[in-house]
Formats: C-alpha cells, structure tokens, sequence
C-alpha cells in the first residue's frame, strides 16, 4: 500500500487556518477587511482576554443572504472573482476564499446577516469546521460575526500565543493602521469594556482617538 493519502476536507482547513490565522489579530484583520470590501461606512470590534476567548465584528455592510450564508464558509468560495483572468482586476481587500473557512476550522463561529433585500436577518453556527445550526433571526442590514475559544482544537498553535495584554496590543496595532488607511469608515475596538480606538469616518485625522 502506498504512503501517500488524500488529507481529509478539516484537516486541509486546520493547515489554511495556521498559514492564514496566526493569532486573533490575523482573525480581526481579515474580518475587518471583509467588512470594508462588504461597503460598511461603520465596524466596531469587540475583544475579550486579547481575542482568545472572543473577538465580535459588527458592520453595517451590504450583508450576506441567506443561500450565501453555508457556501461562505466553504475553501476558495468568494464574490470577488469567477475566473482566472479577474485575478489582475482586483480592487478589493483580499479574493482567496480561505478566511472564514481557515478560522471556522479552528474556532466557534456565529454569523448573523442581512442584506437589503432580505426580510429577515439569518444566522449559521459553525464549530471545528462543521455546520451546527442554521436559522432565521432579526437583524439589521450588515453582518455580525463572533469568533470564540480561537485554537481549541489546536493546543500547539494555542500553546504559543502571548499573555492577553500582549495579544490585545498586537490586535490594537491591527485596527489603528487599518483606520488609519480608511479614514472614510468610522471604526471602534473595545477591549474588554475600555473603548480603545474610536475614529469619526470623516476624514479628519485630527478628530481620531488613536
């Protein structure tokens, strides 16, 4: 019998997860640039013990419906290109695919959604890479996502992340420069309680809390 096997589809997505989520700031940074690519003029990011227990993305983007919901956390599924050839038309903030099915592998994942069509908002919970509950929820246009207990499943990736101090600052470090290059979008992290970065989405830097 040969040595080589095909690797199963959660296991394919736990080594995406480790090239694609280093830590909980990998999880915020692509979230929010999800965010930003979905047209929200507002997020706001919300952490507990430095994301590890908990990170929460709330937008005003154009939302998910609800047939996109389950295929959104599928390897390679995205809304940014449909062949080959829009690889070099890109605009958008990233185009792979890999991120919510790279941290669902690897975390607790709700997503609550809905688009201005929508009547009502819809809501999909994924654990380890599986799908645990799908259903109709009230929400308002935009997209909420909570990611909780980061690296569960993967003690070696968890075992090598920093005190929660010093993770929450990587996290910070994360939100500023990406406000700092959006100053159209008004975007906040709280920590815990503290409300760490705040900005006005109007443009004027001097009017930023960073």
């Amino acid at each position: 019998m040969g040595k080589i096997v095909l690797l199963d589809e959660l296991t394919i997505n736990k080594i995406a997860a480790g090239e694609v989520i280093e830590r909980p700031a990998s999880v915020v940074k692509e979230l929010v640039e999800n965010s930003i690519d979905a047209g929200a003029s507002k997020i706001t990011v919300e952490i507990q013990n430095g994301g590890i227990s908990k990170i929460r993305i709330i937008d005003d983007g154009c939302g998910i419906s609800k047939d996109d919901m389950e295929f959104a956390f599928e390897r390679h599924a995205t809304s940014k290109i449909r062949k080959a050839d829009d690889l070099q038309a890109v605009r958008s903030m990233g185009f792979r695919g890999e991120a919510l099915a790279s941290i669902a592998a690897i975390a607790n994942v709700e997503m609550i959604s809905k688009t201005e069509n929508d009547e009502i908002g819809n809501k999909i919970i994924v654990e380890g890479g599986k799908i645990l509950e799908q259903e109709e929820t009230a929400s308002q246009v935009g997209t909420t996502i909570t990611v909780s207990n980061l690296f569960f499943n993967t003690p070696v990736r968890y075992k090598f992340l920093k005190k929660d101090f010093t993770e929450a600052g990587y996290i910070e470090d994360a939100v500023t420069r990406i406000a700092l290059a959006n100053p159209n979008i008004s975007i906040k992290l709280i920590s815990g309680s503290k409300t760490v970065i705040q900005t006005s989405g109007n443009r004027r830097y001097k009017q930023r809390n960073l």
